[in-house]
Protein backbone atom coordinates (compact mmCIF):
# COMPACT_ATOMS: atom_id res chain seq x y z
CA UNK A 1 0.00 0.00 0.00
CA UNK A 2 3.05 2.48 0.62
CA UNK A 3 4.18 2.19 -3.23
CA UNK A 4 0.43 2.82 -4.20
CA UNK A 5 0.10 6.15 -1.50
CA UNK A 6 3.95 7.32 -2.46
CA UNK A 7 2.17 8.05 -5.96
CA UNK A 8 -1.06 9.56 -5.07
CA UNK A 9 -3.27 6.70 -5.59
CA UNK A 10 -6.33 6.86 -3.58
CA UNK A 11 -6.35 2.58 -2.06
CA UNK A 12 -9.96 1.58 -1.77
CA UNK A 13 -9.51 -1.94 -1.18
CA UNK A 14 -6.69 -4.64 -0.34
CA UNK A 15 -6.72 -7.97 -0.95
CA UNK A 16 -4.60 -11.08 -0.07
CA UNK A 17 -5.04 -13.78 -2.83
CA UNK A 18 -3.50 -16.95 -2.11
CA UNK A 19 -1.85 -18.66 -4.92
CA UNK A 20 -1.45 -22.86 -4.88
CA UNK A 21 0.20 -22.95 -8.83
CA UNK A 22 0.94 -20.20 -10.94
CA UNK A 23 -1.52 -19.73 -13.58
CA UNK A 24 0.73 -18.87 -16.92
CA UNK A 25 -2.63 -16.98 -18.18
CA UNK A 26 -3.62 -14.66 -15.44
CA UNK A 27 -0.87 -15.45 -12.04
CA UNK A 28 -4.37 -16.35 -10.32
CA UNK A 29 -6.82 -18.82 -10.55
CA UNK A 30 -9.87 -18.44 -12.39
CA UNK A 31 -11.88 -18.21 -9.16
CA UNK A 32 -9.92 -15.03 -7.96
CA UNK A 33 -9.89 -13.48 -11.24
CA UNK A 34 -13.91 -13.41 -11.13
CA UNK A 35 -14.72 -12.35 -7.57
CA UNK A 36 -11.70 -9.74 -7.78
CA UNK A 37 -13.31 -8.33 -11.43
CA UNK A 38 -16.78 -8.09 -9.60
CA UNK A 39 -14.96 -6.17 -6.70
CA UNK A 40 -13.44 -3.98 -9.29
CA UNK A 41 -16.94 -3.04 -10.95
CA UNK A 42 -18.76 -2.35 -7.41
CA UNK A 43 -15.62 -0.12 -6.24
CA UNK A 44 -15.48 1.09 -9.65
CA UNK A 45 -12.12 1.23 -9.37
CA UNK A 46 -9.86 2.43 -12.39
CA UNK A 47 -6.66 1.30 -11.76
CA UNK A 48 -5.86 -2.14 -10.24
CA UNK A 49 -2.31 -3.12 -8.54
CA UNK A 50 -0.26 -6.24 -8.51
CA UNK A 51 2.06 -6.38 -5.81
CA UNK A 52 4.00 -9.10 -7.84
CA UNK A 53 5.70 -9.89 -11.04
CA UNK A 54 2.93 -9.93 -14.44
CA UNK A 55 4.15 -11.36 -17.46
CA UNK A 56 2.92 -9.31 -20.38
CA UNK A 57 0.66 -11.86 -21.09
CA UNK A 58 -0.81 -11.91 -17.57
CA UNK A 59 -1.40 -8.18 -17.69
CA UNK A 60 -3.30 -8.23 -20.83
CA UNK A 61 -5.51 -11.20 -19.35
CA UNK A 62 -6.29 -9.12 -16.16
CA UNK A 63 -7.58 -5.83 -17.72
CA UNK A 64 -9.89 -7.12 -19.83
CA UNK A 65 -11.37 -9.97 -17.13
CA UNK A 66 -11.20 -6.75 -14.97
CA UNK A 67 -12.09 -3.71 -17.66
CA UNK A 68 -9.20 -1.77 -15.84
CA UNK A 69 -5.90 -0.36 -16.01
CA UNK A 70 -3.70 -3.37 -14.37
CA UNK A 71 -0.05 -2.24 -13.28
CA UNK A 72 2.41 -4.76 -11.48
CA UNK A 73 4.88 -3.92 -9.18
CA UNK A 74 7.47 -2.80 -11.42
CA UNK A 75 5.28 -0.71 -13.25
CA UNK A 76 4.19 0.86 -9.62
CA UNK A 77 8.20 1.77 -8.57
CA UNK A 78 8.64 2.62 -12.11
CA UNK A 79 5.60 5.39 -12.04
CA UNK A 80 7.33 6.85 -8.83
CA UNK A 81 10.50 6.81 -10.41
CA UNK A 82 9.21 8.83 -12.94
CA UNK A 83 7.63 11.62 -10.10
CA UNK A 84 10.77 11.39 -8.66
CA UNK A 85 13.85 12.21 -11.00
CA UNK A 86 14.72 15.43 -10.96
CA UNK A 87 18.42 16.20 -13.24
CA UNK A 88 19.23 14.55 -16.97
CA UNK A 89 20.95 11.84 -15.21
CA UNK A 90 18.14 10.68 -13.12
CA UNK A 91 15.57 10.92 -16.45
CA UNK A 92 17.75 9.09 -18.32
CA UNK A 93 17.99 6.00 -15.91
CA UNK A 94 14.12 6.18 -14.95
CA UNK A 95 13.33 6.39 -19.13
CA UNK A 96 15.80 3.11 -20.00
CA UNK A 97 14.17 1.43 -17.47
CA UNK A 98 10.79 2.23 -18.56
CA UNK A 99 11.88 1.34 -22.17
CA UNK A 100 13.00 -1.81 -21.06
CA UNK A 101 9.91 -2.92 -19.35
CA UNK A 102 7.54 -1.07 -21.93
CA UNK A 103 9.56 -3.62 -24.53
CA UNK A 104 8.07 -6.46 -22.97
CA UNK A 105 4.99 -5.48 -22.85
CA UNK A 106 4.33 -5.45 -26.28
CA UNK A 107 2.26 -7.80 -27.44
CA UNK A 108 -0.29 -8.66 -30.00
CA UNK A 109 -2.93 -7.17 -27.68
CA UNK A 110 -4.77 -4.23 -30.15
CA UNK A 111 -5.29 -5.07 -33.75
CA UNK A 112 -3.46 -1.63 -34.71
CA UNK A 113 -0.58 -3.83 -33.87
CA UNK A 114 -0.90 -6.25 -36.78
CA UNK A 115 -1.05 -3.27 -39.83
CA UNK A 116 0.95 -3.55 -42.42
CA UNK A 117 2.99 -0.67 -43.42
CA UNK A 118 3.07 -1.30 -47.58
CA UNK A 119 6.50 -1.50 -49.43
CA UNK A 120 7.71 -2.92 -52.49
CA UNK A 121 10.37 -2.86 -55.24
CA UNK A 122 13.80 -1.66 -53.13
CA UNK A 123 11.73 -0.44 -50.11
CA UNK A 124 11.36 -4.61 -49.30
CA UNK A 125 8.49 -6.36 -49.79
CA UNK A 126 5.33 -6.26 -47.36
CA UNK A 127 6.83 -3.59 -45.06
CA UNK A 128 6.99 -4.34 -41.19
CA UNK A 129 3.77 -5.01 -38.60
CA UNK A 130 3.03 -1.76 -36.06
CA UNK A 131 4.60 -4.17 -33.57
CA UNK A 132 8.15 -4.77 -35.00
CA UNK A 133 8.26 -0.64 -35.87
CA UNK A 134 7.10 0.12 -31.98
CA UNK A 135 9.89 -2.86 -31.03
CA UNK A 136 12.59 -1.58 -32.90
CA UNK A 137 12.06 2.20 -31.68
CA UNK A 138 12.49 1.55 -28.18
CA UNK A 139 15.45 -0.45 -29.22
CA UNK A 140 16.98 2.28 -30.70
CA UNK A 141 15.92 4.64 -27.86
CA UNK A 142 17.36 2.46 -25.50
CA UNK A 143 20.87 2.52 -27.13
CA UNK A 144 20.84 6.10 -27.32
CA UNK A 145 19.95 6.26 -23.77
CA UNK A 146 22.96 3.56 -22.93
CA UNK A 147 25.12 5.55 -25.16
CA UNK A 148 24.73 8.82 -23.11
CA UNK A 149 24.81 6.96 -19.70
CA UNK A 150 27.93 5.47 -20.44
CA UNK A 151 29.30 9.31 -20.87
CA UNK A 152 27.65 9.99 -17.53
CA UNK A 153 29.77 6.94 -16.02
CA UNK A 154 32.89 8.42 -17.79
CA UNK A 155 32.17 11.50 -16.14
CA UNK A 156 31.88 9.80 -12.66
CA UNK A 157 35.05 8.11 -13.16
CA UNK A 158 37.11 11.37 -14.29
CA UNK A 159 35.85 13.07 -10.88
CA UNK A 160 36.70 9.72 -8.70
CA UNK A 161 40.20 10.51 -10.22
CA UNK A 162 40.06 13.96 -8.97
CA UNK A 163 39.22 13.42 -5.88
CA UNK A 164 41.87 10.63 -5.31
CA UNK A 165 44.41 13.57 -6.20
CA UNK A 166 43.11 15.54 -3.58
CA UNK A 167 42.14 12.65 -1.93
CA UNK A 168 38.71 13.21 0.11
CA UNK A 169 37.39 9.89 1.10
CA UNK A 170 34.08 9.20 -0.23
CA UNK A 171 31.18 8.30 2.42
CA UNK A 172 28.12 6.70 0.85
CA UNK A 173 24.17 6.75 2.67
CA UNK A 174 22.81 3.42 1.25
CA UNK A 175 19.98 1.88 3.19
CA UNK A 176 15.74 1.47 2.39
CA UNK A 177 13.93 3.58 0.89
CA UNK A 178 12.55 6.20 3.50
CA UNK A 179 15.09 5.40 6.12
CA UNK A 180 15.96 8.64 6.70
CA UNK A 181 19.01 9.04 4.51
CA UNK A 182 18.72 12.88 2.68
CA UNK A 183 17.72 14.25 6.36
CA UNK A 184 20.67 12.38 8.04
CA UNK A 185 22.57 13.97 4.71
CA UNK A 186 20.94 17.49 5.35
CA UNK A 187 22.42 17.32 8.95
CA UNK A 188 25.92 16.23 8.13
CA UNK A 189 26.58 18.50 5.14
CA UNK A 190 23.89 21.71 5.70
CA UNK A 191 22.60 20.83 2.91
CA UNK A 192 19.05 21.20 0.67
CA UNK A 193 18.22 18.18 -0.41
CA UNK A 194 14.56 17.32 -0.89
CA UNK A 195 14.02 14.69 2.78
CA UNK A 196 10.56 13.76 2.40
CA UNK A 197 8.35 10.92 4.40
CA UNK A 198 7.80 9.04 1.06
CA UNK A 199 9.03 6.32 -0.81
CA UNK A 200 12.04 7.15 -3.13
CA UNK A 201 12.31 10.52 -2.50
CA UNK A 202 15.66 11.33 -3.87
CA UNK A 203 16.48 9.35 -6.89
CA UNK A 204 19.56 11.64 -8.28
CA UNK A 205 23.01 11.18 -6.54
CA UNK A 206 24.30 14.42 -4.31
CA UNK A 207 27.51 15.04 -3.13
CA UNK A 208 28.80 17.43 -0.76
CA UNK A 209 31.99 18.11 1.18
CA UNK A 210 32.17 17.49 5.19
CA UNK A 211 34.92 18.64 7.12
CA UNK A 212 35.09 16.00 10.68
CA UNK A 213 35.90 16.98 14.11
CA UNK A 214 39.69 15.69 13.66
CA UNK A 215 39.86 18.70 10.47
CA UNK A 216 39.50 15.63 7.68
CA UNK A 217 37.24 16.52 5.06
CA UNK A 218 35.19 13.63 3.50
CA UNK A 219 32.84 13.34 0.80
CA UNK A 220 29.70 11.82 1.18
CA UNK A 221 26.93 11.01 -1.15
CA UNK A 222 23.33 10.61 -0.85
CA UNK A 223 22.12 7.65 -2.84
CA UNK A 224 19.12 6.21 -4.21
CA UNK A 225 17.22 4.49 -2.05
CA UNK A 226 16.83 0.38 -2.01
CA UNK A 227 12.93 -1.87 -1.71
CA UNK A 228 12.58 -5.56 -1.42
CA UNK A 229 12.31 -7.27 -4.74
CA UNK A 230 13.61 -3.89 -6.40
CA UNK A 231 13.38 -5.18 -10.34
CA UNK A 232 16.56 -6.85 -11.87
CA UNK A 233 15.92 -3.99 -14.48
CA UNK A 234 15.80 -1.04 -12.48
CA UNK A 235 19.21 -2.24 -10.33
CA UNK A 236 20.46 -2.13 -13.77
CA UNK A 237 19.23 1.19 -14.93
CA UNK A 238 20.67 3.12 -11.54
CA UNK A 239 24.25 1.45 -11.57
CA UNK A 240 25.76 4.58 -13.01
CA UNK A 241 24.09 6.12 -9.60
CA UNK A 242 25.40 2.82 -7.45
CA UNK A 243 28.91 2.99 -8.70
CA UNK A 244 29.10 5.63 -5.99
CA UNK A 245 28.71 3.06 -3.11
CA UNK A 246 30.85 0.31 -4.98
CA UNK A 247 33.92 2.82 -5.21
CA UNK A 248 33.25 4.11 -1.82
CA UNK A 249 35.76 3.81 1.14
CA UNK A 250 33.04 3.92 3.64
CA UNK A 251 29.46 2.38 3.58
CA UNK A 252 26.81 4.39 6.02
CA UNK A 253 23.95 1.63 5.86
CA UNK A 254 21.26 3.92 7.48
CA UNK A 255 18.26 1.72 9.38
CA UNK A 256 14.74 3.04 10.06
CA UNK A 257 15.43 1.30 13.53
CA UNK A 258 11.43 2.40 14.34
CA UNK A 259 10.02 0.54 11.50
CA UNK A 260 8.22 -2.72 12.64
CA UNK A 261 10.10 -4.53 9.82
CA UNK A 262 13.69 -3.01 9.93
CA UNK A 263 15.38 -6.37 10.37
CA UNK A 264 13.93 -7.55 6.84
CA UNK A 265 14.89 -4.34 5.71
CA UNK A 266 18.36 -5.19 6.19
CA UNK A 267 17.95 -8.11 4.55
CA UNK A 268 17.12 -6.78 1.43
CA UNK A 269 19.12 -3.52 1.52
CA UNK A 270 21.99 -6.85 2.14
CA UNK A 271 20.86 -8.52 -0.59
CA UNK A 272 20.97 -6.09 -2.87
CA UNK A 273 24.65 -4.54 -2.05
CA UNK A 274 25.53 -8.45 -2.62
CA UNK A 275 24.39 -8.33 -6.26
CA UNK A 276 26.25 -5.17 -6.73
CA UNK A 277 29.79 -7.38 -5.75
CA UNK A 278 29.66 -5.42 -2.28
CA UNK A 279 29.10 -7.96 0.59
CA UNK A 280 30.18 -8.06 4.19
CA UNK A 281 33.98 -9.53 3.71
CA UNK A 282 34.49 -7.32 0.13
CA UNK A 283 34.72 -3.61 -0.42
CA UNK A 284 34.67 -0.85 1.67
CA UNK A 285 33.78 -1.26 5.28
CA UNK A 286 30.35 -0.71 6.69
CA UNK A 287 28.73 1.16 9.82
CA UNK A 288 25.18 0.73 10.58
CA UNK A 289 23.85 4.04 11.58
CA UNK A 290 20.53 2.96 13.10
CA UNK A 291 17.95 5.86 12.85
CA UNK A 292 15.06 7.85 14.54
CA UNK A 293 15.69 6.97 17.60
CA UNK A 294 13.69 9.52 18.41
CA UNK A 295 10.59 7.19 17.51
CA UNK A 296 11.14 4.60 19.70
CA UNK A 297 9.50 4.29 23.07
CA UNK A 298 11.58 3.77 26.72
CA UNK A 299 11.49 0.60 26.48
CA UNK A 300 12.59 -0.32 23.01
CA UNK A 301 14.91 2.56 23.05
CA UNK A 302 16.77 0.88 26.67
CA UNK A 303 16.74 -2.22 24.69
CA UNK A 304 18.55 -0.64 21.73
CA UNK A 305 21.27 0.67 23.82
CA UNK A 306 22.11 -2.44 25.95
CA UNK A 307 22.44 -3.95 22.30
CA UNK A 308 24.70 -1.46 21.25
CA UNK A 309 26.96 -1.78 24.28
CA UNK A 310 27.61 -5.40 23.39
CA UNK A 311 28.23 -4.88 19.61
CA UNK A 312 30.90 -2.66 17.58
CA UNK A 313 29.96 -1.10 14.11
CA UNK A 314 26.31 0.43 14.65
CA UNK A 315 25.35 3.86 15.92
CA UNK A 316 22.10 5.44 17.03
CA UNK A 317 20.55 8.40 16.23
CA UNK A 318 17.99 10.43 15.09
CA UNK A 319 18.83 12.55 12.06
CA UNK A 320 15.66 14.75 12.57
CA UNK A 321 16.74 15.89 16.06
CA UNK A 322 20.07 15.57 15.87
CA UNK A 323 20.74 12.77 18.35
CA UNK A 324 24.04 11.27 18.59
CA UNK A 325 25.53 12.39 15.27
CA UNK A 326 28.63 13.80 16.92
CA UNK A 327 29.00 9.68 17.88
CA UNK A 328 28.24 9.46 14.57
CA UNK A 329 31.18 11.21 13.36
CA UNK A 330 33.82 10.18 15.31
CA UNK A 331 32.52 6.38 14.48
CA UNK A 332 33.37 7.93 10.89
CA UNK A 333 36.57 9.09 11.44
CA UNK A 334 37.98 6.23 13.66
CA UNK A 335 36.61 3.95 10.71
CA UNK A 336 38.22 5.72 7.87
CA UNK A 337 41.10 6.58 10.16
CA UNK A 338 41.44 2.27 10.23
CA UNK A 339 40.62 1.50 6.76
CA UNK A 340 42.66 4.15 4.83
CA UNK A 341 46.41 3.72 7.02
CA UNK A 342 46.02 7.77 8.52
CA UNK A 343 48.21 7.70 11.26
CA UNK A 344 48.67 10.79 13.46
CA UNK A 345 52.30 12.18 13.74
CA UNK A 346 54.25 14.93 15.54
CA UNK A 347 57.29 16.28 13.68
CA UNK A 348 59.14 19.32 15.16
CA UNK A 349 59.07 22.26 12.70
CA UNK A 350 63.01 22.49 11.91
CA UNK A 351 62.60 19.03 10.78
CA UNK A 352 62.00 20.44 7.03
CA UNK A 353 63.27 17.15 5.28
CA UNK A 354 60.95 14.37 7.15
CA UNK A 355 57.80 17.48 6.21
CA UNK A 356 58.98 17.36 2.57
CA UNK A 357 59.21 13.65 2.68
CA UNK A 358 55.82 13.12 4.29
CA UNK A 359 53.78 15.46 1.81
CA UNK A 360 56.41 13.62 -1.10
CA UNK A 361 55.06 10.08 0.19
CA UNK A 362 51.72 10.26 1.83
CA UNK A 363 48.54 12.18 1.81
CA UNK A 364 48.57 15.07 4.58
CA UNK A 365 45.02 14.78 5.65
CA UNK A 366 45.27 17.39 8.00
CA UNK A 367 48.11 19.42 9.65
CA UNK A 368 48.17 22.01 13.13
CA UNK A 369 51.18 23.73 14.17
CA UNK A 370 52.24 24.96 17.62
CA UNK A 371 55.24 27.04 18.91
CA UNK A 372 57.68 23.94 17.87
CA UNK A 373 55.81 20.82 16.10
CA UNK A 374 53.98 20.25 13.45
CA UNK A 375 50.66 18.10 14.00
CA UNK A 376 49.87 15.74 11.08
CA UNK A 377 46.94 13.32 10.32
CA UNK A 378 48.78 11.25 7.67
CA UNK A 379 47.27 8.32 4.94
CA UNK A 380 51.03 6.21 4.61
CA UNK A 381 50.86 2.85 3.36
CA UNK A 382 51.88 0.39 5.83
CA UNK A 383 55.52 0.30 3.80
CA UNK A 384 55.75 3.79 3.55
CA UNK A 385 55.17 4.12 7.31
CA UNK A 386 58.00 1.33 8.18
CA UNK A 387 60.08 3.35 6.20
CA UNK A 388 59.61 6.51 7.81
CA UNK A 389 59.94 5.44 11.24
CA UNK A 390 63.47 4.14 9.71
CA UNK A 391 64.07 7.09 8.62
CA UNK A 392 63.94 8.92 12.22
CA UNK A 393 65.34 6.55 13.79
CA UNK A 394 68.45 6.54 11.52
CA UNK A 395 68.58 10.46 11.59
Amino acid sequence: MGLAEAIDLEVVRQDIVPIGRRRPSSLIGKGAVDSLGHLVRVWEIDVAVVNAALTPIQQRNLERAWDCKVIDRTGLILEIFGARARTKEGNLQVELAALTYQRSRLVRSWTHLERQRGGFGFLGGPGESQLEIDRRLIGERIARIKKDLEQVKRTRALHRQARRRVPYPVVALVGYTNAGKSTLFNRLTQAQVVAQDQLFATLDPTMRRVELDDGREIVLSDTVGFISDLPTDLVAAFRATLEEVTEADLILHVRDIAHPESEAQRRDVEDILASLGIDETAGAPRLEVLNKIDLLDPEARSILENQLGRRAGAVAVSALTGEGLDQLTRAIAAQLSKSTGAVRLTVPLCDGADLAWLYANGQVLNREDDEDSAHLLVQLDPADLARFEHRRRVT
